[in-house]
């Protein structure tokens, strides 16, 4: 009989799945089995996160909700009282909209040694930061409309705090405020919790890794509070993390040469643009590939100086037939940009397509046809949008793609039947019939000019070297983010950091995949 496997910690849930697994396991459990067994995993992670040398009880305040998620804080509250914690307790909001399990989690910890003060002295308490722990259990995924009055209030000084006295934020569930699925601040004016830790119940999310996200979920652990397996759906969403990668990236055989590895052909370059391919040739170089050209829309510079290897035409001389095209960096959108464009859809065998060529094909019929009838002649396609590029493809504005980044990256993926990198904060690379991947590597340091190109060419060469285009689109953006992750651990960034620095830190990167995984062999 098969051992039945648990979601993994990568796997994603939205709200709508998370409800329909909780009504399920609940229906066989008893009366609040998972409130309390959200309450024991928090009160353990507080615990693991409380440095071992305090000589003194640890204190933490306790910020309760109206709902179930203020059940799960009363629970957390009353095992770290119990524990010998320092525990004071403000229900924001009363406890009169308390379900019947979270009323009997109240009456647990009121009988508990934690102490219950009002709003005003909570407050006081984050003021004078004398609090080690904030356990912030105000509101979960079922959240609507911003958050108003004392809890808003409570959240803008919590936020406020810094330096080395502020203190450890635990989210129940998800930060108060923060939309499970897009990631983003509920309400225009809204507010929302900045926690440093999130244990999340049941399931991962979405929303603690793409958006704003990342920025107020901060390290997350996922607690399925013994949830038996068979209530889980198979997941639509992952986390990209390193274990996806074991046997993607062989060790090169010694009987190999350039024409093993592929040709890429970076086309782009209009007049006074010509930075934006070079920085795409050199990635797809650096990366691998076995020959890349620049072809260029506009003169060429006959030669890169720094990487004579790359090869300089203009883009009308290269027969796309014969490489992967990696299309649109500083390709402008005269007639000469959307001619070459027009030519690379219509025989490229694979095609990266970014910046001005998406925005030709957001204004082009024509060209829109020639994408979405690749795939069905069995080439492969990779658009790369940001988010502004991606409101023009879907006729929308930037705020509506931002507000559910999942959903715009599907929409991408069907409408133009191509493998879709949504950039920005948490990726996500969305293909039609496929799973949707959100990134987990990256960080600030990628939030200046030229590292979409970078990209590109990244995506390029493995293409080049025989991955499927969702493969080389999800190998991509994690490669992309771990360089830069890695430059800033090394003080380079976040802020200064260049695009040309970022490729040299990409081989790295690259080869230490590959190494680690002819080890692992």
């Amino acid at each position: 009989m098969p051992i039945e496997q648990l979601p993994h910690a990568s796997d994603l849930y939205r709200t709508a799945e998370i409800r329909e697994i909780e009504a399920t396991a609940l229906a066989g459990l008893p009366p609040g089995s998972l409130m309390r067994a959200a309450g024991k995993a928090a009160a353990n992670l507080v615990k693991d996160l409380t440095p071992k040398t305090n000589t003194t009880k640890a204190s933490v305040l306790v910020l309760c909700g109206p709902g179930n998620n203020g059940g799960d804080a009363l629970e957390t509250a009353c095992l770290l009282a119990l524990a010998d914690y320092d525990v004071s307790i403000v229900l924001c909001g009363g406890s009169r909209q308390f379900s019947a399990e979270a009323q009997l989690s109240l009456v647990r910890a009121q009988h508990s040694p934690a102490k219950f003060i009002d709003i005003d002295q909570a407050l006081a308490q984050l003021i004078t930061q004398s609090c080690s722990f904030v356990i912030d259990g105000l509101f979960g995924i079922g959240l609507s409309r911003p958050i108003t009055g004392s809890a808003a209030s409570m959240i803008v000084q919590l936020n406020r705090l810094t330096g080395a006295t502020r203190p450890i934020v635990v989210a129940l569930d998800i930060p108060s405020g923060l939309d499970a699925d897009s990631g983003q601040i509920i309400g225009d004016q809204g507010v929302a919790v900045r926690a440093t830790h999130t244990i999340t119940f049941i399931a991962n999310k979405p929303g603690l890794h793409t958006g704003a996200g990342r920025d107020y979920a901060g390290s997350v652990t996922v607690a399925n509070l013994q949830i038996s397996s068979g209530f889980f759906p198979v997941p639509h969403g992952h986390l990209i993390d390193r274990s996806m990668f074991a046997e993607m990236f062989p060790a090169r055989a010694h009987d190999s040469n350039k024409g093993s590895f592929g040709n890429v052909a970076v086309i782009g370059g209009a007049a006074g643009m010509t930075g934006a391919p070079l920085l795409s040739a050199r990635a797809a170089i650096h990366c691998g590939a076995g020959r890349v050209y620049l072809g260029f829309v506009g003169a060429s510079i006959g030669v890169d100086s720094l990487h004579p290897e790359l090869m300089c035409r203009q883009a009308t001389e290269l027969d796309v037939r014969q490489h992967v095209v990696v299309i649109g960096p500083g390709l402008g959108d005269g007639a000469e940009a959307e001619a070459a464009l027009s030519r690379a859809l219509t025989d490229a065998p694979s095609i990266v397509i970014d910046a001005d060529a998406l925005n030709l094909i957001a204004i082009r019929p024509v060209l829109q046809k020639l994408l979405t009838e690749r795939r069905q002649n069995g080439v492969a396609s990779i658009i790369t949008p940001h988010p502004l590029e991606a409101a023009r493809l879907l006729a929308l504005s930037t705020k509506q793609v931002q507000a559910d980044r999942w959903r715009s990256a599907e929409r991408l993926a069907q409408i133009f039947n191509a493998t879709v990198i949504l950039k920005g904060s948490g990726s996500i690379v969305a293909a039609p019939d496929a799973p949707i991947y959100i990134n987990s590597t990256g960080n600030p340091a990628l939030a200046t000019a030229g590292t979409g190109d970078v990209l590109a060419g990244i995506c390029g060469a493995l293409l080049a070297q025989g991955m499927t285009e969702n493969h080389a689109a999800t190998a991509a953006v994690w490669l992309h983010g771990l360089a830069a992750d890695n430059l800033v651990e090394q003080g380079v960034g976040p802020v200064g950091l260049t695009a040309s620095e970022l490729i040299p830190a990409v081989r790295r990167s690259l080869n230490q995949l590959i190494n680690a995984a002819a080890i692992g062999s």
